[in-house]
């Protein structure tokens, strides 16, 4: 398959490898000096599931110097989304998946309307792999699968086969699921609450599980979150208060979210993609979400600066 990713950090740049390495023909939309790194010496990866190497990777910062592909892979972070949908037109043609593998439940609707000529399907990635540095990824691995994705409407139809079998082939373990949208939010209750109670008493996993005041803030997000699911027509386990922080428990006890990180370090984070989403899609469906607010409310002015929109004074 002509493949490109758009986004070649953890999630792409891994992604991306192992289908190169299977023999797709993959080009990796990349910038700045990953992409330099790439030209120079190629695209390493170190992986709990065998180490990989693409010496010849085909990488530019122009996706309209790659033409139409069969396949676009996403993974931008989700403050990217607009900008990225309109820089991947030249990639598409009526015959062309979309496969965001973002963690957010309005990514595919966002890209559906950007890009109505394209064929958006939802999808859930769990690995844990990030930039080690420039043209290096480190894979520390995940929960099985890697990759679960499918239709958001419809049946999957051959081209949608023809991805699974190229992901599977690739070495990336990948289920095609009936009910993404389900999968969806199972996977993002749990992130929002993981993120956003770490993020808003800066502490890690270990230690918001293990006191019962944080566990008891972790328990009312993962609440307000299935509520919400609910009222939109989701139905999540009724045990998800009890399981999910149980879950969080098998974390190395240092361990972060991504969004917990950027925002400690002052970076963009994905406040308003995670929490955020869990407080403007409960009210428009008249679900109260207090503690998301509240964990929402705290962060939104350092994510603001971040983000250019306000300055603190000195």
């Amino acid at each position: 398959m002509r493949i490109a990713i758009f986004g070649s950090g953890g999630v792409g740049g891994y992604h991306g490898a192992r289908l190169a390495h299977a023999g797709h023909d993959v080009t990796f939309i990349a910038r700045g000096p990953h992409l330099e790194a790439m030209h120079e010496a190629g695209l390493e990866v170190e992986s709990v599931k065998g180490d990989i190497h693409i010496d010849a990777v085909q990488a530019t910062d122009d996706p309209a110097d790659v033409g139409s592909v069969d396949v676009v892979l996403v993974a931008t972070k989700t403050y990217h989304l607009d900008q990225a949908a309109e820089q991947m037109r030249p990639l598409i043609t009526a015959d062309t998946l979309v496969l965001p593998l973002l963690n957010g439940v309005e990514v595919a609707g966002q890209l559906s309307a950007a890009l109505p000529e394209a064929r958006v399907l939802g999808g859930v990635t769990y690995i844990n792999s990030l930039i080690e540095r420039p043209g290096k990824i480190f894979h520390r691995g995940g929960p099985e699968p890697d990759i679960v994705f499918g239709p958001i409407s419809g049946e999957p139809g051959a081209r949608v086969e023809a991805l699974l079998s190229a992901l599977q082939g690739s070495g990336i373990s990948t289920e095609l699921s009936t009910d993404i949208e389900t999968a969806l939010w199972l996977k993002f209750v749990v992130v929002v609450a993981f993120g956003g109670v770490g993020a808003v008493t800066r502490a890690p996993v270990g230690v918001t599980v293990s006191q019962p005041e944080t566990r008891a803030m972790l328990a009312a997000v993962i609440q307000e979150g299935c509520a919400v699911a609910a009222a939109r027509g989701i139905t999540l386990p009724s045990n998800m208060v009890d399981t999910i922080p149980h879950r969080l428990e098998s974390l190395p006890a240092a361990a972060t979210a991504s969004m917990h990180r950027d925002i400690i370090a002052g970076r963009p984070s994905e406040l308003e993609a995670w929490i955020g989403a869990v407080v403007h899609l409960g009210a428009e469906v008249g679900v109260d979400t207090p503690t998301s607010r509240f964990i929402y409310h705290s962060l939104l002015p350092q994510d603001r600066r971040a983000h250019g929109e306000i300055e603190f004074p000195t």
